[in-house]
């Protein structure tokens, strides 16, 4: 596998094999190896709930867990020490079947202590869609983010040869293909999960 230089970007996303929407300054956002993205107006957090845990096993909705906030442009969105919120970027992203892709923080967030994700930093090939960023504050103070601030950098890498079943293929559960806001965690929709539920209803 090889990494994209600027140049490449560049002619990948002239060819249309990578689709970056809206894109609007190429100048400032492609940087020497990957392109910097910007995050949205919507965000979610976790509410205060009874429950002792978050079991994906519950039949009850996990989207009863969290909650939704939108941002104006110009307010900021506080994410406070030990908070985690989701949210997407401001651009979307398409990939073609033979190229993988790697968000990861830019370096000025994370020196505030901000992550931008914690597992969802691969985005497979075939993908569509807005890129979920779930967001940390692991360090001593509130951190102030604001809507089209660049918060995070996407990498795109090629493969040996293109996905035999990419991203979004009939045959494949793409639990998020074309999303365009924020999404609670899909576990329930995981194989041995809904396996599981199968065998506890013939049971009951």
């Amino acid at each position: 596998m090889a990494i994209l230089s600027d140049t490449d970007i560049k002619e990948y996303l002239e060819n249309s094999r990578i689709t970056i929407h809206p894109l609007e300054d190429p100048d400032v956002q492609i940087q020497p190896s990957s392109v910097d993205l910007r995050i949205g107006n919507e965000f979610k957090g976790f509410r205060i709930v009874r429950k002792p845990v978050i079991d994906p096993m519950d039949p009850g909705d996990l989207e009863s867990y969290m909650e939704s906030f939108y941002i104006e442009e110009g307010e900021p969105f506080i994410i406070h020490p030990g908070e985690f919120a989701l949210a997407t970027t401001y651009e979307t992203v398409k990939l073609p079947d033979d190229l993988v892709a790697r968000v990861e923080g830019r370096s000025s967030m994370g020196r505030l202590g901000i992550t931008m994700h914690v597992t969802a930093g691969y985005i497979d090939p075939g993908f569509h869609g807005k890129i979920t960023l779930e967001i940390s504050n692991i360090g001593k103070m509130p951190v102030a983010l604001y809507t089209g601030q660049r918060v995070c950098q996407i990498v795109f890498e090629t493969m040996t040869s293109p996905s035999e079943k990419p991203y979004g293929h009939p045959d494949r559960d793409s639990k998020y293909m074309g999303q365009e806001r924020p999404i609670t965690s899909k576990i329930k929709q995981d194989h041995e999960i809904k396996n599981r539920f199968k065998q506890i209803k013939l049971v009951k």
